[in-house]
């Protein structure tokens, strides 16, 4: 039990030493993260605009079909190959 204890502490303590780290070298870290912010904010956001017509329940299963195909296909490729 002596073994628990005492990685507990450690525990305790490494997790005090990287907060005080982490607090001191707060301000070094927080400029570039603060001006990826705002270089950010300033481009114009990317649209993306899809405009397609959905599948009917025949297109989909034939899709599926076709997919079914092409993978038994290329793993019996990769199996005749080995």
């Amino acid at each position: 039990m002596n073994v628990l204890k005492n990685f507990e502490a450690l525990f305790v303590v490494t997790l005090g030493l990287a907060c005080a780290a982490n607090y001191v070298m707060g301000d070094a870290t927080a400029t570039p993260a603060a001006t990826a912010a705002v270089a950010a904010a300033a481009q114009p956001m990317s649209v993306v605009v899809v405009s397609a017509k959905r599948l009917s329940a025949e297109q989909k299963l034939q899709s599926l079909a076709d997919e079914r195909k092409a993978q038994l296909a290329s793993s019996n490729k990769a199996a005749s190959a080995m």
